[in-house]
């Protein structure tokens, strides 16, 4: 893989978002805003769907999801990465700023091997953004993969309408970002996140940015220090969400330190 993808970052009206749609069309109009965001900043698009796009004022790369994602497949997470890290590198030796991808990944996530691939896969992607000129639109519909299925796979990323969200905030495995609100609602879903994200100690400690968490609850904090004691790492999480830390002190957690950024 090549390494000029390093010196230029994302945009920041552009990063890793989750449409999760009922109506196809939903994905048409949300893919088009998108691509045309990344369009103005120059990226190379790509619009990868069952469709092609009509009447748009700028011409993406339409790709068929059957071409680019094989029907019935499980995704490599690592494979997958390389290669849009590899387009990345190709949009930019061209001339672009970098790549642009709005992407229905309904038919990668059908089977339970393949949302848990995907779901790993999501934070391999969030990582490479961190520092490389690469954004995506993932999308999935709710209809045929269910509420919580959806729900699930938008947890993972930054930017989508799940109640919470767990995502990579550096381009290292030390740390990550917590926003929303986990709760007993939450719970399952929060733990099935924590445990594809991929977390590595760096210096015994695991650093959670949670400057957008608006609530926790004290199953969450639970369940956040049997991962982290099971990594042998302490998790540091930084939040607003003042109860947080005194809830942690009443748990005797030993696992989890809380600051407080109020």
């Amino acid at each position: 893989m090549a390494g000029n993808g390093t010196t230029a970052r994302r945009d920041a009206t552009l990063g890793h978002t989750c449409l999760t749609y009922d109506d196809p069309a939903d994905f048409d109009t949300a893919a088009r805003a998108f691509l045309a965001a990344g369009h103005a900043a120059g990226q190379q698009t790509w619009y990868v769907g069952n469709g092609k796009p009509q009447g748009w004022e700028f011409t993406p790369e339409v790709l068929a999801v059957a071409a680019h994602y094989p029907a019935g497949s499980v995704i490599d997470p690592e494979a997958g990465l390389a290669a849009y890290a590899e387009a990345t590198d190709r949009a930019r030796a061209e001339g672009y700023t970098g790549l642009c991808v709005a992407a229905d990944a309904t038919a990668l996530v059908r089977t339970p091997a393949q949302l848990e691939a995907f779901a790993r896969y999501e934070f391999l992607v969030d990582r490479y953004m961190r520092d490389h000129p690469f954004t995506a639109m993932c999308a999935f519909d709710r209809g045929e993969l269910g509420a919580d299925v959806t729900t699930e796979l938008a947890c993972a990323h930054p930017d989508s309408q799940a109640p919470f969200r767990l995502y990579a905030d550096r381009p290292d495995r030390s740390g990550a970002a917590l926003a929303g609100e986990l709760d007993a609602d939450t719970l399952t879903w929060f733990e099935h996140t924590l445990q594809r994200c991929d977390l590595a100690p760096a210096g015994g400690e695991l650093r959670l940015d949670g400057s957008a968490l608006t609530f926790i609850d004290h199953q969450s904090l639970l369940s956040l220090d049997r991962y982290a004691r099971g990594l042998g790492a302490t998790a540091v999480l930084r939040t607003p969400f003042a109860s947080a830390r005194r809830m942690a002190e009443l748990l005797e957690l030993t696992a989890v330190r809380v600051k407080d950024m109020s």
